[in-house]
């Protein structure tokens, strides 16, 4: 639906992590009112609703994820229905209640756990200060092939975790990000996919106390990803007190747990 100025303006305003649910609802006022563009009317309208009746907007839970599926050629992984599959675990749980008998008072935006998902560590969702965030990734490792020394791998890497040296490639695992670009450069096969998943990072967090989410060792096959996400919610549901983020849980009770558990494929 096409926006007026004056109402993009307005969204823009709205913080980043309820944009999109808040553009959907303008959308449907504006639907609702017969309109076929949404105007600064219709933006203030949904906000008075919002603002009062904020308890009914929550669902205990939000999934969100880039830009990727849209065609980005960033693209560390392709795995369009992981956000689908975190979705259904989540389903079962039916957070909203959980939290309702935790939190004292109504609930608010901030009480839901909060997924991200970024298909590359341009990481456009931000999946570094939610309670769970997924970084595409797709490590690097050099094969047997002959190097014509083109340097277009170097070229294309940001981190300068690549460089040439003798007849052949070095790769700095301490700076390589895992994005994949230069093994799409390379012109020889000389440069391989070593393995393709996601970086996790658990416990990020914005407010009074912000921090970075901790990212655990390793690359995660999707269906390993999904699976911690069932061990992350029943951390979270065995020791949440009051509704509080999932960072503030894992800085009091440590994470050696998920270090325990993990389904890490590290090589």
């Amino acid at each position: 639906m096409e926006w007026s100025k004056e109402a993009n303006e307005s969204l823009s305003k709205v913080p980043f992590f309820v944009r999109k649910r808040v553009k959907k609802r303008v959308e449907e006022e504006a639907a609702s009112c017969g309109a076929s563009k949404v105007r600064l009317e219709h933006v203030q309208a949904c906000k008075q609703k919002y603002l009062k009746n904020m308890e009914d907007e929550v669902k205990g839970y939000e999934v969100e994820t880039c830009f990727g599926t849209s065609g980005c050629p960033n693209r560390a992984i392709i795995s369009d229905d992981l956000c689908e599959r975190i979705e259904k675990r989540f389903s079962f749980r039916n957070l909203k209640k959980f939290l309702k008998e935790r939190v004292k008072g109504p609930l608010k935006m901030h009480h839901e756990f909060r997924v991200s998902v970024s298909d590359c560590p341009n990481a456009c969702s931000r999946p570094q200060i939610v309670d769970l965030g997924f970084i595409g990734a797709c490590r690097p490792a050099v094969t047997e092939q002959v190097c014509t020394q083109c340097g277009a791998c170097g070229e294309v890497c940001k981190e300068g975790a690549i460089s040439l040296k003798g007849d052949g490639v070095v790769i700095d695992s301490s700076r390589c990000l895992s994005c994949g670009k230069c093994i799409m450069e390379c012109p020889t096969g000389t440069l391989k996919e070593d393995m393709k998943g996601y970086r996790i990072l658990l416990g990020g967090k914005l407010g009074r106390h912000p921090q970075l989410g901790k990212e655990l060792p390793g690359i995660y096959e999707p269906d390993d990803a999904v699976e911690m996400v069932d061990m992350c919610l029943d951390h979270y549901q065995q020791n949440c007190k009051e509704g509080e983020r999932f960072g503030e849980i894992l800085n009091r009770t440590g994470s050696d747990w998920i270090m325990e558990k993990t389904l890490c494929k590290e090589k």
